[in-house]
C-alpha cells in the first residue's frame, strides 16, 4: 500500500493544506511532505500522531477505500452496501464509508406491521423520502399521513416522528434521505 499517496488524499478529502495538517499533528511541514513523498516511511507510532491532526483511526486510514485518484467511491454496488435490521425493518446503507457525509441515503424496507418504534424520533437536519412500493404511515407531531407508491415526504425532523407499515400483508419499499447523516 502507497502511505504517502493515502495520505496525501486524506488530507485532501479533509481539505487540509500540509503546513494545516503539520500544525494540527504537532509535526512539521517536511514530515508530512516527506511522508507524501515516501522520502520516509512512518512509524506505527508517527502515522497514528499524523492521523490525529485529521483526527482518524489507523483502522479507518487503511480500510478507506479510495479509487486511483485518491477520492471516495462514487458507485456502490449492492455487494458494497451495507444491509442493516432493527426492529424488522431493513435499511441498505449507501456510502457508509464515506468520512464527511452530510447525509445518510438508504433503501428502506418495512414489512407488514413494522415500525421505527413506540417512540418518536427527533433530531436536528431535515428527512426526505418517497415512496417505491407497499403503504407508508407517516407521523409528524400530531398529523399522520397515508403515502402510497410515488407520494413523498420532506420535513424538519426537529419535529417528532415515526414510521409504520399499517398493510397486514405487504412489505412497504422507500428510497429515504436524513440530514446530519446518523448510519
Amino acid at each position: 500500500m502507497d502511505v504517502g499517496s493515502r495520505l496525501k488524499a486524506v488530507r485532501k478529502m479533509h481539505t487540509l493544506s500540509q503546513r494545516e495538517l503539520a500544525k494540527r499533528a504537532g509535526v512539521t511541514n517536511s514530515t508530512i511532505s516527506m511522508i507524501e513523498k515516501n522520502s520516509v516511511s512512518p512509524s506505527v507510532s508517527s502515522l497514528k500522531k499524523v492521523l490525529s491532526g485529521i483526527p482518524m483511526s489507523l483502522v479507518t486510514f487503511f480500510s478507506l477505500e479510495l479509487d486511483e485518484e485518491g477520492y471516495e467511491p462514487v458507485i456502490y454496488r449492492e455487494s458494497d452496501i451495507l444491509p442493516m435490521e432493527m426492529g424488522g425493518v431493513r435499511m441498505k446503507v449507501f456510502g457508509q464509508f464515506r468520512q464527511q457525509k452530510a447525509m445518510s441515503f438508504l433503501d428502506e424496507c418495512y414489512p407488514p406491521e413494522t415500525d421505527t418504534g413506540e417512540e418518536m424520533l427527533c433530531h436536528e437536519g431535515e428527512e426526505a423520502g418517497v415512496v417505491i412500493s407497499g403503504t407508508l404511515e407517516l407521523i409528524v407531531g400530531t398529523d399522520s399521513y397515508t403515502l402510497l407508491p410515488g407520494d413523498g415526504y420532506y420535513f424538519d425532523s426537529s419535529r417528532p416522528h415515526r414510521f409504520r407499515n399499517p398493510s397486514k400483508d405487504e412489505n412497504c419499499r422507500l428510497i429515504s434521505c436524513t440530514t446530519p447523516a446518523n448510519f
